[in-house]
């Protein structure tokens, strides 16, 4: 061998011995007697193998940050609250303190999951035409673009709630991150100058939106130039000083309540003050020897995951193969009947009686698989909410975080659309929420996701609206395994569950999972959306069994997932989107 060659084998022998970056071809054991974690190296996506903590996000700053809360000594949920914080500043599309979602959480000293609610809730003042016009019609601007399109803000009550009660560090010592990068700035990425330009048309309507997102000439700051925040770090020091009251009452709430009275907004003082977090019982369900924990109602993504699992669940997939015709014709008429069930039964629970045993049984799952056609697809048309036993967006966020305890949190958060309302409160640096966006303004027509939904997800006062955020963790042998998440309004649900499909009933790693080309149908409109990937032919069986197809390149969802196997923690982010981050160690 000469030089240069034996210069490029040691050279490679550093790199694949670098820690938190260890990948083994074989199940061969080094000398120490510990175990190497095992990834093939024939899968064409690899994921990003640590041992001792993780954090995998949309956002690299932010993942940054939670990783560095981990190598401090703080447990999962206060690497989570750290990093959410964090999004605030370095992913204003999504990340927020004036949005809301879900938090759910595995305790490993008690092994047991919860799930903390931060949904946003509706004002006191909201109605149930409140977006009707006399002529009847839906007046889109002021529910999406309008301050009466904000719900009342959960997010930070949800951090402080998760942080107080499952947390071991301080809120102060968990928010001086985000507040040093809101205040000495953050180098601008091609990912955030693209995602501000892509949406300036909208947010240059709004004068503080204006005023924060641009330069004073109207242009929005280049790439690698610094972007300081100094309004959003006033905000979040008013919550690390003074907690719920920073943010709910106070001077924080006073200018939110003063930017809602001069612009025809809903939410007052009360409203704030009255915001409360729900910890929920998690939905569960199983298949193939997996158990899935996942997220309950005002959530649709568990129940509808669990029934989609439930159907498919007798059927050989591996014989099928991956992505053939025949496995993506049951995945979408399985898609198709738990989805026109969210339009009849699922709401806030708070306020409605959503059958969700009755949803997620198997028996149930039965009688809807035996309505199912293997070489013919079922009409939109056809497929009606099924018969009970008993008569009773795409720009979220979601991040994971696991610890060496064994913690996992799998969170996701939103303020509806990309830049929420596009609106931002004078003096605060952060942007309103449109989630009232996501109530059924006119039962049984189609809402901004296309989802057609009834009355149980009609406004009312305080009522918190439906969602499809579905944070979602897969225990095999009673322990975690796969914990996973997707922003994307309607097509959050089938990301998911594809993705974990894609490990439980196909052995891919974590990576190869998130990959994959996706489809996704709603029962309305009757369309099998199906990305760029499916092969031609399978396009063309898929059509002639009489499905719809929509084949162009929107893509669908956005995973961030960590799986957890003989004590490695293997992380990948979904390159769908660009920016995102594994941070291990």
């Amino acid at each position: 061998m000469n030089l240069s060659g034996r210069f490029l084998l040691a050279l490679l022998m550093i790199v694949f011995t670098l820690p938190g970056l260890v990948l083994a071809q074989g199940p061969a054991q080094p000398t120490t007697g510990e175990k190497t974690p095992i990834v093939d190296y024939q899968s064409r996506f690899l994921p990003v193998v640590a041992k001792n903590g993780m954090v995998v996000g949309p956002e690299k700053l932010a993942a940054e940050v939670g990783k560095q809360i981990l190598q401090r000594g703080g447990n999962a949920i206060d690497a989570a609250v750290a990093t959410g914080f964090a999004l605030a500043v370095s992913y204003p599309r999504a990340g927020n303190l004036a949005g809301g979602g879900f938090m759910l959480i595995h305790l490993a000293d008690q092994n047991r999951q919860t799930l903390i609610d931060y949904r946003e809730t509706a004002p006191a003042a909201a109605g149930r035409d409140m977006y009707l016009g006399k002529d009847g019609k839906i007046n889109r601007r002021r529910e999406y673009f309008s301050h009466a399109s904000a719900g009342v803000p959960g997010t930070v009550a949800g951090m402080i709630y998760a942080l107080e009660k499952y947390g071991t560090m301080s809120l102060k010592e968990v928010l001086a991150p985000a507040i040093e990068l809101a205040n000495d700035g953050i180098i601008v990425s091609f990912a955030l100058n693209y995602e501000i330009r892509a949406r300036a048309e909208q947010l240059l309507k709004n004068k503080e939106a204006a005023r924060l997102f641009f330069k004073s000439d109207g242009s929005p700051y280049d790439i690698g130039e610094r972007w300081k925040q100094k309004d959003l770090a006033w905000t979040l020091k008013q919550i690390s000083r003074h907690g719920l009251k920073g943010f709910y009452s106070g001077r924080v709430a006073e200018r939110i309540v003063a930017d809602m009275e001069a612009n025809g907004g809903l939410i007052t003082k009360q409203d704030l003050k009255a915001y409360s977090v729900v910890e929920r019982e998690t939905v569960r369900g199983t298949f193939q020897g997996y158990e899935i924990v996942s997220t309950p109602p005002p959530s649709s993504g568990g129940v509808h995951i669990i029934q989609i699992l439930n159907m498919l669940e007798e059927y050989d997939l591996q014989a099928l193969g991956h992505n053939s015709a025949a496995y993506l014709h049951l995945l979408a008429e399985a898609m198709k009947r738990a989805y026109a069930d969210r339009g009849r039964y699922l709401g806030d629970p708070d306020y409605s009686k959503i059958p969700v045993a009755e949803l997620i049984d198997k028996d149930y799952a039965a009688r809807q698989r035996s309505t199912i056609k293997m070489d013919r697809a079922t009409l939109s048309e056809e497929v009606s909410p099924g018969s009970l036993l008993h008569s009773e967006s795409t720009d979220t966020t979601h991040f994971t975080v696991a610890d060496s305890q064994g913690n996992v949190v799998a969170n996701t958060y939103t303020l509806n659309f990309s830049f929420g309302s596009h609106i931002a409160v004078p003096g605060t640096g952060m942007l309103l929420n449109n989630e009232m966006a996501d109530f059924a303004t006119q039962p049984g027509k189609p809402n901004a996701w296309g989802l057609v939904e009834g009355e149980a997800n009609s406004i009312a006062p305080g009522k918190r609206p439906l969602s499809s955020m579905s944070p979602t963790l897969v225990l095999k042998d009673g322990r975690p395994w796969l914990a996973t998440g997707s922003p994307g309004g309607s097509v959050i649900i089938t990301s998911v569950l594809q993705t974990i499909l894609n490990s439980m009933a196909f052995d891919m790693n974590v990576a190869a999972a998130a990959a994959m080309p996706r489809v996704h149908h709603q029962w309305l409109p009757d369309t099998l959306r199906i990305e760029e990937g499916v092969s031609v032919d399978t396009v063309r069986i898929l059509q002639s069994m009489g499905h719809n197809v929509e084949k162009n390149n929107r893509t669908t969802g956005r995973m961030e997932s960590i799986m957890l196997d003989d004590g490695w923690i293997y992380g990948a982010t979904d390159t769908r989107r660009p920016g995102g981050w594994v941070a291990g160690y």
